[in-house]
């Protein structure tokens, strides 16, 4: 009798499971579906770029001779006209003083044909000298003052050279490598130059354009200069991610396209006023390209077809119409923004797009609703694991 009873139940109760399947059988599926509405993208474009000082000045020396003393090191932050390098000036004294000697020779050789002139043309008013003694004075008196004059040209050039035994910075800047030191012989014909000045209280960033994105700012700016003016200020990316806090302008676009890589180059200035970029580094030049009223949608609500791309959109009767979008050409990796084929109300499927047909019925729920079935059932599978466990 109690065998009965037992088999009875087991038969109700697969009954009441298979009317319970039948049941959930007539029911459309449900999936989440999102109410698109407008709104602001902030988008932008991204080149690489390269970072170079505003002005970057190799340093060589005008002449000849041993380093004597190195007066900054590599890094070091310098102001026009500081002395960076010394180099033996005991020949280029030498020199001085010698040119110095030869002019006061020259002085005292034009004093005495002066004179020597001067008494000539009295005697030639008293006609005692003929005109040919005196004309031939007066050509040694101007020889005399071109031989002084050659003299001072001499001392200024000796007195240049000394001088060029200070090597100094040409302009504020940041001190570079310096391949030579205390003893090395230099001269202005060397391969390597002393160190290199990169002035950098404002950086040059370089980057390039593809010819079709230059194509499009062309069309719809017009000249170079009108383009210039109308550009927005760019950001810089620097190579940890992080973004430079001062905005920077493109200052210039090169007119001829490299015709090995098909691009353009440009350039973008950035203030630099702590001295965090340096010359040499690298990074991201970031163009904002804001889009108001643009609806946007996740990239996983997407299907694509000959690369043409579609969504289901929810009809009244809750059933799909797949339907061709078009979207813009940037995006973030995890949404699109549509420009063509949807608008604000629509309801699309945001998940398992892949498998849907057009015309097929749904049951459209919210994203919210799908989370919270699916917390659920893992708390329902959690409980079910800790009854068994206990069993």
């Amino acid at each position: 009798m109690k065998s009965r009873l037992v088999l009875l139940a087991c038969c109700l109760a697969l009954l009441s499971s298979c009317g319970q399947g039948n049941k959930e059988a007539g029911k459309a599926p449900e999936f989440a579906v999102l109410t698109v509405q407008t709104t602001t993208a902030n988008l932008t474009n991204s080149y690489p770029a390269t970072i170079k000082g505003k002005q970057d000045v190799e340093i060589r020396p005008m002449v000849s001779g041993f380093i004597t003393k190195l007066h900054v090191d590599e890094g070091a932050v310098v102001r026009k006209g500081q002395v960076l390098f010394s180099i033996d000036p005991v020949q280029y004294q030498a020199a001085v003083n010698s040119a110095k000697a030869t002019v006061e020779t020259a002085k005292a050789a034009l004093n005495t044909q002066e004179l020597t002139t001067a008494n000539k043309r009295e005697l030639n008013k008293k006609q005692i000298v003929s005109d040919y003694d005196l004309l031939m004075s007066e050509n040694q008196l101007a020889q005399a003052k071109a031989s002084l004059a050659q003299a001072e040209a001499q001392l200024v050039n000796a007195q240049n050279n000394l001088s060029y035994t200070r090597v100094t910075s040409p302009s504020d800047g940041v001190v570079g490598t310096i391949p030579y030191r205390v003893g090395s012989l230099v001269s202005p014909s060397i391969a390597t130059p002393l160190t290199t000045v990169a002035d950098i209280s404002e950086m040059y960033a370089y980057f390039s354009m593809t010819e079709r994105q230059l194509l499009a700012m062309i069309r719809e700016g017009g000249s170079m200069k009108e383009i210039l003016e109308s550009l927005p200020s760019v950001h810089l990316q620097l190579i940890d991610g992080s973004i430079y806090p001062d905005s920077g302008r493109v200052e210039t676009i090169s007119g001829v396209i490299d015709q090995t890589t098909g691009s353009v180059n440009m350039r973008a200035l950035f203030p630099n006023a702590k001295n965090i970029l340096r010359s040499g580094g690298t990074g991201n030049v970031v163009f904002p390209n804001p889009m108001e009223n643009v609806i946007m949608i996740p990239q996983s609500a997407t299907t694509e077809i000959q690369d043409k791309k579609f969504v289901f959109v929810v009809q009244p009767d809750n059933t799909l119409k797949n339907t061709e979008i078009n979207v813009f050409t940037l995006n973030d990796g995890k949404y699109y923004y549509v420009t063509a084929g949807l608008k604000p109300g629509d309801k699309i499927v945001l998940e398992g797009v892949q498998n849907l047909k057009d015309g097929q019925a749904i049951t459209p729920i919210s994203p919210a609703d799908k989370e919270a079935a699916y917390q659920q059932a893992l708390q329902d599978q959690k409980d079910g694991n800790i009854q068994t466990a206990f069993q």
